[in-house]
């Protein structure tokens, strides 16, 4: 007589465990979602900051997505190859690189809005209001901390709630 055990990871009763499981997840999720319109994990984000704030350089995109220049600028230049943005110099000093979405980034910027909501449906399906709310402030919180605790730049962590669209389960 054999008997069969449930398997916990030693990490199980951790936040962060539970985070960074919840995370793999999404970024899957959104892989899989971004196939659809020829982009991968990580690349919408870049999409998304462009459509977002307009032109900007090369190290206040970096800064956005919290990642270092030369990552930044792989990702633009896989995203130049197809079209979905363009770089310019800045007139009067060359050394200034500018990035901006094409006609069709911004055509692909809105469908992955579109695919974004998907997701965020999806994750957020059986919560009410008042605990998207809660979720989002106790993330908010959990990325300053570590933030601060890394040295990295929290400032936009510390937007108050109301700055954040309340989603309803019928505009998720």
């Amino acid at each position: 007589m054999t008997v069969e055990r449930t398997m916990k990871h030693p990490g199980s009763k951790s936040v962060g465990w539970a985070l960074v499981q919840a995370a793999r997840l999404h970024r899957g999720r959104m892989g899989d979602k971004l196939a659809s319109v020829g982009l991968f994990a990580g690349q919408e984000q870049v999409l998304q900051a462009l459509a977002a704030a307009g032109p900007m350089t090369m190290g206040e995109l970096a800064a956005i997505l919290r990642v270092r220049p030369p990552t930044a600028s792989k990702t633009i230049s896989r995203l130049a190859t197809l079209s979905l943005v363009e770089r310019h110099t800045e007139p009067g000093d060359a050394r200034i690189v500018r990035v901006r979405l094409t006609e069709e980034g911004q055509a692909r910027a809105a469908a992955i809005e579109q695919l974004w909501g998907d997701v965020e449906a999806e994750l957020l399906q059986d919560f009410d209001g008042k605990e998207r709310k809660r979720l989002r402030k106790l993330l908010r919180r959990v990325a300053r901390n570590l933030a601060q605790a890394s040295g990295a730049d929290s400032r936009d962590l510390d937007a108050p709630d109301e700055e954040f669209e309340e989603l309803g389960p019928s505009s998720v």
